[in-house]
Protein backbone atom coordinates (compact mmCIF):
# COMPACT_ATOMS: atom_id res chain seq x y z
CA UNK A 1 0.00 0.00 0.00
CA UNK A 2 1.28 3.44 -1.20
CA UNK A 3 2.26 6.15 1.57
CA UNK A 4 1.43 9.28 1.52
CA UNK A 5 2.53 12.04 3.81
CA UNK A 6 1.06 15.64 3.90
CA UNK A 7 3.98 18.15 4.72
CA UNK A 8 2.04 21.03 4.66
CA UNK A 9 -1.47 22.59 4.09
CA UNK A 10 -3.86 25.60 4.57
CA UNK A 11 -2.40 27.20 1.61
CA UNK A 12 -4.16 28.58 -1.67
CA UNK A 13 -3.96 26.97 -5.32
CA UNK A 14 -0.72 25.87 -5.53
CA UNK A 15 1.16 25.24 -8.76
CA UNK A 16 5.05 24.69 -10.10
CA UNK A 17 6.65 22.49 -7.50
CA UNK A 18 10.51 22.89 -8.00
CA UNK A 19 13.25 20.84 -5.90
CA UNK A 20 15.99 23.37 -5.49
CA UNK A 21 19.09 23.80 -2.97
CA UNK A 22 17.93 21.47 -1.20
CA UNK A 23 14.14 22.54 -0.72
CA UNK A 24 10.70 22.33 -2.31
CA UNK A 25 9.71 25.36 -3.57
CA UNK A 26 5.85 25.90 -5.15
CA UNK A 27 3.52 29.04 -5.79
CA UNK A 28 0.35 29.79 -4.00
CA UNK A 29 -1.38 31.45 -6.78
CA UNK A 30 -4.34 33.04 -4.72
CA UNK A 31 -2.01 34.40 -2.28
CA UNK A 32 0.93 35.40 -4.62
CA UNK A 33 3.48 34.15 -3.36
CA UNK A 34 6.36 31.46 -3.90
CA UNK A 35 7.30 29.74 -0.57
CA UNK A 36 10.00 26.92 -0.34
CA UNK A 37 9.97 24.12 2.32
CA UNK A 38 12.29 22.16 3.77
CA UNK A 39 12.79 18.72 5.18
CA UNK A 40 12.25 19.25 8.52
CA UNK A 41 9.08 21.34 7.47
CA UNK A 42 10.39 24.71 8.02
CA UNK A 43 8.52 27.14 5.18
CA UNK A 44 9.93 30.66 4.23
CA UNK A 45 8.17 33.18 1.59
CA UNK A 46 10.36 33.95 -0.76
CA UNK A 47 8.90 36.61 -2.70
CA UNK A 48 4.79 37.60 -3.27
CA UNK A 49 3.88 38.83 -6.96
CA UNK A 50 0.66 39.22 -7.84
CA UNK A 51 -0.12 37.23 -11.03
CA UNK A 52 -2.94 34.71 -12.21
CA UNK A 53 -1.13 32.13 -13.13
CA UNK A 54 2.05 32.41 -11.58
CA UNK A 55 4.51 29.87 -12.45
CA UNK A 56 8.13 29.71 -11.98
CA UNK A 57 11.42 28.19 -12.77
CA UNK A 58 15.47 28.01 -11.89
CA UNK A 59 18.42 29.20 -14.59
CA UNK A 60 21.09 27.83 -14.40
CA UNK A 61 23.10 29.95 -12.18
CA UNK A 62 20.41 29.38 -9.84
CA UNK A 63 18.63 32.56 -10.52
CA UNK A 64 14.26 32.39 -10.29
CA UNK A 65 12.48 33.44 -12.86
CA UNK A 66 9.28 34.06 -13.20
CA UNK A 67 6.42 34.54 -15.83
CA UNK A 68 3.75 37.47 -14.62
CA UNK A 69 0.65 38.13 -15.89
CA UNK A 70 0.32 41.49 -15.46
CA UNK A 71 3.38 42.62 -16.78
CA UNK A 72 3.27 40.17 -19.62
CA UNK A 73 7.56 39.52 -19.01
CA UNK A 74 9.45 37.01 -17.32
CA UNK A 75 10.88 38.85 -13.86
CA UNK A 76 14.21 37.87 -12.34
CA UNK A 77 14.33 37.36 -8.64
CA UNK A 78 17.51 39.11 -7.03
CA UNK A 79 19.33 37.67 -3.92
CA UNK A 80 18.14 40.88 -2.08
CA UNK A 81 14.25 39.18 -3.34
CA UNK A 82 13.92 41.95 -5.52
CA UNK A 83 12.16 41.65 -8.97
CA UNK A 84 13.61 42.80 -12.19
CA UNK A 85 12.78 42.19 -16.20
CA UNK A 86 14.24 39.05 -17.52
CA UNK A 87 12.45 39.19 -20.49
CA UNK A 88 9.62 41.33 -22.22
CA UNK A 89 6.34 38.62 -23.53
CA UNK A 90 3.90 41.41 -24.12
CA UNK A 91 4.39 41.50 -28.11
CA UNK A 92 3.05 37.22 -28.34
CA UNK A 93 -0.18 37.64 -26.83
CA UNK A 94 -2.48 39.70 -25.04
CA UNK A 95 -3.08 37.68 -22.01
CA UNK A 96 -0.64 35.85 -19.39
CA UNK A 97 1.74 33.25 -19.69
CA UNK A 98 1.35 29.44 -17.90
CA UNK A 99 3.89 27.16 -17.26
CA UNK A 100 7.24 27.77 -17.51
CA UNK A 101 10.58 25.14 -17.79
CA UNK A 102 14.38 26.06 -18.40
CA UNK A 103 16.59 23.76 -19.64
CA UNK A 104 20.00 22.10 -19.30
CA UNK A 105 21.49 25.14 -21.90
CA UNK A 106 19.68 27.96 -19.96
CA UNK A 107 16.97 28.47 -22.84
CA UNK A 108 13.46 29.20 -21.48
CA UNK A 109 10.34 27.83 -22.63
CA UNK A 110 7.04 29.52 -21.77
CA UNK A 111 3.61 28.72 -22.98
CA UNK A 112 0.73 30.75 -23.13
CA UNK A 113 -3.22 29.62 -23.18
CA UNK A 114 -4.11 32.58 -25.89
CA UNK A 115 -7.63 33.38 -24.39
CA UNK A 116 -9.51 34.70 -21.64
CA UNK A 117 -10.22 31.59 -19.21
CA UNK A 118 -12.74 33.82 -17.82
CA UNK A 119 -15.21 34.16 -20.69
CA UNK A 120 -14.74 30.84 -21.23
CA UNK A 121 -13.43 28.14 -23.73
CA UNK A 122 -12.30 29.03 -27.20
CA UNK A 123 -14.40 28.08 -30.30
CA UNK A 124 -14.47 24.39 -30.88
CA UNK A 125 -11.69 23.29 -32.67
CA UNK A 126 -9.45 25.81 -32.34
CA UNK A 127 -6.30 25.65 -30.57
CA UNK A 128 -4.35 28.85 -29.76
CA UNK A 129 -2.29 28.30 -27.68
CA UNK A 130 1.42 28.77 -28.14
CA UNK A 131 5.23 27.69 -26.65
CA UNK A 132 7.81 30.44 -26.73
CA UNK A 133 11.30 29.99 -26.44
CA UNK A 134 13.49 33.13 -24.34
CA UNK A 135 17.15 32.92 -25.25
CA UNK A 136 19.41 33.95 -22.37
CA UNK A 137 19.94 37.61 -24.32
CA UNK A 138 16.13 37.87 -23.39
CA UNK A 139 15.20 37.73 -26.69
CA UNK A 140 11.68 36.12 -26.92
CA UNK A 141 9.99 33.95 -30.10
CA UNK A 142 7.51 31.83 -30.78
CA UNK A 143 8.29 27.93 -31.75
CA UNK A 144 5.07 25.87 -31.14
CA UNK A 145 1.35 27.13 -32.06
CA UNK A 146 -1.83 24.64 -32.16
CA UNK A 147 -1.76 23.91 -28.34
CA UNK A 148 -5.32 22.98 -27.17
CA UNK A 149 -4.25 24.35 -22.97
CA UNK A 150 -0.60 23.94 -22.58
CA UNK A 151 0.08 23.03 -19.22
CA UNK A 152 3.09 21.33 -17.59
CA UNK A 153 6.53 21.05 -19.41
CA UNK A 154 9.45 19.43 -18.86
CA UNK A 155 13.33 19.05 -21.10
CA UNK A 156 14.87 15.62 -21.37
CA UNK A 157 17.95 15.35 -19.42
CA UNK A 158 19.81 15.26 -22.82
CA UNK A 159 18.35 18.61 -23.69
CA UNK A 160 16.49 16.69 -26.77
CA UNK A 161 13.51 17.04 -26.22
CA UNK A 162 10.52 19.35 -24.70
CA UNK A 163 7.13 17.35 -23.71
CA UNK A 164 4.30 19.52 -23.22
CA UNK A 165 1.00 18.53 -21.63
CA UNK A 166 -2.53 19.45 -23.65
CA UNK A 167 -4.53 19.79 -21.42
CA UNK A 168 -7.78 20.08 -23.60
CA UNK A 169 -6.68 17.43 -25.95
CA UNK A 170 -5.91 14.63 -23.23
CA UNK A 171 -2.59 14.22 -24.04
CA UNK A 172 1.24 14.96 -23.61
CA UNK A 173 2.83 16.19 -26.66
CA UNK A 174 6.50 15.82 -27.72
CA UNK A 175 8.44 18.56 -30.16
CA UNK A 176 12.48 17.49 -30.70
CA UNK A 177 14.71 20.70 -29.82
CA UNK A 178 17.04 21.85 -32.22
CA UNK A 179 20.61 23.16 -31.60
CA UNK A 180 19.18 27.17 -31.83
CA UNK A 181 15.94 25.84 -29.77
CA UNK A 182 13.51 25.56 -31.92
CA UNK A 183 11.09 22.90 -31.94
CA UNK A 184 10.06 20.44 -34.64
CA UNK A 185 9.26 16.51 -35.00
CA UNK A 186 5.35 17.36 -33.35
CA UNK A 187 4.31 14.01 -31.87
CA UNK A 188 1.89 12.66 -29.40
CA UNK A 189 4.13 11.45 -26.59
CA UNK A 190 0.93 9.89 -24.79
CA UNK A 191 -2.25 9.54 -25.14
CA UNK A 192 -3.76 10.15 -21.31
CA UNK A 193 -7.57 8.60 -22.44
CA UNK A 194 -10.01 11.10 -20.49
CA UNK A 195 -7.86 12.70 -17.91
CA UNK A 196 -6.27 16.51 -18.69
CA UNK A 197 -3.02 16.64 -17.34
CA UNK A 198 -1.41 19.54 -15.66
CA UNK A 199 1.85 20.24 -14.03
CA UNK A 200 4.74 17.46 -15.40
CA UNK A 201 7.90 16.09 -14.63
CA UNK A 202 10.29 13.10 -15.78
CA UNK A 203 12.44 10.32 -14.62
CA UNK A 204 15.56 8.60 -15.12
CA UNK A 205 13.57 5.85 -16.29
CA UNK A 206 11.89 7.71 -19.22
CA UNK A 207 8.81 7.94 -17.67
CA UNK A 208 6.38 11.48 -17.11
CA UNK A 209 4.21 11.68 -14.30
CA UNK A 210 1.61 14.35 -14.75
CA UNK A 211 -0.91 15.49 -12.17
CA UNK A 212 -4.74 15.50 -12.84
CA UNK A 213 -7.15 18.13 -11.12
CA UNK A 214 -10.60 16.33 -12.12
CA UNK A 215 -9.33 12.86 -11.51
CA UNK A 216 -7.60 13.53 -7.82
CA UNK A 217 -4.45 11.52 -8.88
CA UNK A 218 -0.94 11.60 -9.81
CA UNK A 219 0.09 9.18 -13.14
CA UNK A 220 3.17 8.04 -14.37
CA UNK A 221 3.10 6.62 -18.07
CA UNK A 222 5.90 5.56 -20.45
CA UNK A 223 6.13 7.19 -23.53
CA UNK A 224 2.99 5.94 -26.02
CA UNK A 225 0.57 5.75 -23.32
CA UNK A 226 1.17 2.63 -20.95
CA UNK A 227 0.55 3.67 -17.01
CA UNK A 228 3.33 2.73 -14.71
CA UNK A 229 2.06 3.86 -11.60
CA UNK A 230 -0.69 5.20 -9.86
CA UNK A 231 -1.29 8.33 -6.54
CA UNK A 232 -4.82 8.79 -5.99
CA UNK A 233 -5.71 11.74 -3.96
CA UNK A 234 -8.28 13.48 -1.87
CA UNK A 235 -8.22 16.45 -3.77
CA UNK A 236 -7.50 17.93 -6.92
CA UNK A 237 -3.68 16.96 -8.11
CA UNK A 238 -2.20 20.21 -10.12
CA UNK A 239 0.99 19.67 -10.47
CA UNK A 240 3.94 16.76 -9.40
CA UNK A 241 8.20 17.02 -9.05
CA UNK A 242 10.46 14.46 -8.21
CA UNK A 243 13.11 15.50 -5.32
CA UNK A 244 14.20 14.79 -1.91
CA UNK A 245 17.85 13.24 -1.06
CA UNK A 246 18.43 10.65 -3.55
CA UNK A 247 15.32 12.36 -6.01
CA UNK A 248 12.76 9.34 -6.03
CA UNK A 249 10.38 11.21 -3.42
CA UNK A 250 7.56 12.29 -5.78
CA UNK A 251 5.99 15.89 -4.50
CA UNK A 252 2.40 16.76 -4.81
CA UNK A 253 0.81 20.20 -4.63
CA UNK A 254 -3.24 19.98 -4.62
CA UNK A 255 -6.37 21.72 -3.47
CA UNK A 256 -10.05 21.38 -3.02
CA UNK A 257 -11.27 22.92 -6.14
CA UNK A 258 -13.81 25.61 -4.43
CA UNK A 259 -16.15 26.42 -7.16
CA UNK A 260 -15.94 29.56 -9.47
CA UNK A 261 -18.22 31.35 -6.78
CA UNK A 262 -15.28 30.83 -4.03
CA UNK A 263 -12.00 31.08 -6.61
CA UNK A 264 -10.77 33.49 -4.82
CA UNK A 265 -11.42 32.41 -1.60
CA UNK A 266 -7.93 31.62 -0.42
CA UNK A 267 -8.97 29.21 2.74
CA UNK A 268 -11.40 27.44 0.67
CA UNK A 269 -8.64 25.57 -1.52
CA UNK A 270 -6.87 23.80 1.84
CA UNK A 271 -3.81 24.00 -0.84
CA UNK A 272 -1.63 20.89 0.17
CA UNK A 273 1.72 19.28 -0.62
CA UNK A 274 1.95 15.70 -0.32
CA UNK A 275 4.95 13.71 -0.50
CA UNK A 276 5.53 9.85 -1.67
CA UNK A 277 8.04 7.52 -2.46
CA UNK A 278 8.20 7.41 -6.35
CA UNK A 279 9.87 3.76 -8.28
CA UNK A 280 12.65 5.87 -10.02
CA UNK A 281 14.64 9.64 -9.47
CA UNK A 282 14.10 12.70 -11.53
CA UNK A 283 15.56 13.64 -14.70
CA UNK A 284 15.63 16.27 -16.75
CA UNK A 285 14.14 19.81 -16.62
CA UNK A 286 12.75 21.30 -14.34
CA UNK A 287 15.04 19.45 -11.51
CA UNK A 288 18.09 19.28 -11.70
CA UNK A 289 19.51 21.82 -10.05
CA UNK A 290 22.05 21.97 -7.64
Amino acid sequence: MRVTQTLANGFGQLESPRWHDGRLWFADWTAGVIHAIDQDGRIEAVVEHRSLPLCFDFLPDGAPVLASGPERALLLLSPDRTLTHYADLSALSPYGSNDIVVDGRGNTYVNNINFDIAAGPPAAGTAPGFVALVTADGRARVVAEDLAFPNGMAVTADNATLIVAESYRHRLTAFDIAPDGSLTNRRVWADVGDHSPDGICLDSEGAAWYADVGDRCCVRVAEGGQVTDRVQLDRGAFACMLGGDVGATLFVVAAQWPGVEHFADHTAWDGTVISTPAPAPGAGWPGLRP
